[in-house]
């Protein structure tokens, strides 16, 4: 009986034992899952449809190619070659593509484009398709290959090549002969696709002269061959598939400008400059616009070391980046978030700011600490999340306290610059009035421009929307149409 009583009476006393660890741990354990939870990162929001290819976001990072327009029209003075100029018109005893390669990367820019074969259908590379190409040139006695030697150039100095193959082709018999010149122009694509190396940029169109032969071009055979050779390059044309033209040759894009697009409403060789301009807000395809522009013939050297010096002065530093910044709202709180404010000014489309969710008021708030003189804006989204914003303004504080507009636009995308009259202001905020989705900013920057002209700008000092504007300093007389 003794027995037994112990046993009774110590038997609550070791249940209670294991009873008190369980307390503990639990108390423990939903201590530490609180704690742990605060440290959670707030996932990204969904990214908004259509999105950029991995080699479309790596042609945006280029920002900018040279195209170099080369061949007999060199020599004939002539823009369209009529494809019976003798080859031997065709010799550049002074060829030097290391030359070309090194002033373009000098001047900033990311890739090289040849015309490999322009209209007049005469081929810079000794192709096995044709005998008019530089093989029946005096040029390195026959045996020069411009394509090649560009190619090797731009891999030495560590930059893109991409290449023009005109489908008009006003030489070649078979032209007419849709069958026949389809099969043509695929080998001589194909040769050019794997002999030199990795190709960044293909560029096609649908030019032709009026009253020229009628031809198919089966481009979707085409587009599918130049992705198989080249999985990383991304095609030019009128409509795509992967960058389009932007509808004129002067630089000029649509101040509402998508790289959202529907393929399907573009012909190559018949566009709507309208379309191609502007891209479609509820288009099915991300394909950006590209644009391109000339140079005058013999000032080529000169005006890109102009270019590059300008947009160095101009561009070298953000003057918003120690500006002290908050937002209307931030994605996961403004205390522990992966979408800080801040990250507007960092570069790179990887960090961006976030709005709080299901917000409509979409504000970033800039203290400079001191008064600053500015005529260009930059602003950027993070487009591997899709293009989101479709109107947004930008106020300065005024001296009475009250917030003025100073410049407004529509799209964003990967990059978009504003200039408007010199301004001087110690607070700003960035107002992003409308968007397909929650926007999302990954870069803001504002500059300094003393050299272009604006012709609303006054030469002395006044006011516009009582916010200061400063005389215009006019350095070298030149103007910037695209910067």
């Amino acid at each position: 009986m003794i027995m037994k009583n112990k046993m009774n009476t110590h038997t609550p006393i070791l249940s209670s034992i294991p009873r008190l660890h369980l307390l503990l741990l639990l108390s423990l354990s939903l201590s530490s899952t609180s704690c742990s939870s605060s440290l959670l990162k707030k996932p990204p929001p969904l990214p908004i449809l259509p999105l950029p290819s991995a080699p479309q976001l790596q042609w945006q990072l280029g920002h900018m190619a040279i195209f170099l327009h080369f061949g007999p029209n060199t020599f004939t003075d002539s823009e369209w070659g009529t494809g019976h100029v003798d080859p031997s018109v065709f010799n550049p005893t002074n060829l030097n593509a290391t030359q070309w390669v090194q002033v373009a990367k000098d001047s900033g820019f990311s890739r090289v484009i040849l015309t490999a074969k322009h209209h007049d259908g005469f081929c810079l590379w000794p192709t096995e398709y044709t005998n008019y190409s530089v093989s029946s040139s005096p040029w390195r006695n026959g045996g020069g290959d411009v394509v090649g030697e560009l190619a090797k150039a731009a891999k030495d100095a560590g930059i893109g090549l991409g290449l023009y193959l005109s489908p008009w082709d006003r030489h070649e018999q078979c032209y007419g002969n849709t069958l026949e010149y389809n099969e043509f122009y695929m080998g001589q694509m194909t040769e050019l696709l794997t002999r030199y190396g990795n190709i960044k940029e293909v560029w096609l169109d649908g030019a032709k002269g009026e009253g020229e032969k009628d031809m198919d071009y089966f481009f979707d055979s085409w587009f599918s061959l130049i992705h198989q050779h080249q999985p990383g390059a991304v095609i030019f044309s009128d409509a795509g598939p992967d960058t389009r033209w932007v509808g004129d040759e002067a630089g000029v894009a649509g101040s509402t400008c998508w790289s959202l697009f529907n393929r399907s409403s573009a012909k190559i060789g018949d566009s709507d400059f309208q379309y191609s301009r502007g891209g479609d807000p509820f288009g099915h395809d991300w394909v950006p616009a590209e644009c391109d522009v000339s140079i005058r013939p013999a000032e080529d050297i000169e005006v890109l070391e102009e270019f590059s010096e300008l947009r160095r002065s101009i561009f070298s530093q953000n003057l918003a980046i120690d500006a002290k910044i908050c937002a209307s709202g931030t994605r996961g709180s403004a205390n522990n978030s992966w979408f800080n404010p801040y990250n507007v000014v960092e570069e790179g489309f990887h960090s961006y700011w976030a709005p709080e969710e299901n917000q409509s008021n979409w504000v970033l708030y800039f203290d400079l600490q001191e008064l600053v003189s500015f005529n260009i804006l930059l602003v950027e989204e993070p487009i591997h999340m899709g293009q989101r914003v479709i109107k947004f303004h930008l106020e300065i504080l005024n001296e009475n306290g009250e917030w003025n507009i100073v410049t407004n636009g529509t799209t964003v995308g990967y990059r978009r610059l504003l200039q408007f009259p010199i301004v001087k202001s110690r607070n700003l905020r960035f107002v992003i009035d409308k968007s397909r989705a929650e926007p999302l900013i990954s870069y803001l920057g504002i500059y300094m421009d003393p050299f272009s002209i604006l012709s609303n700008i006054s030469d002395s000092t006044t006011s516009i929307n009582s916010s200061q504007i400063l005389p215009h300093i006019d350095l070298n007389h030149s103007q910037i149409a695209v910067l």
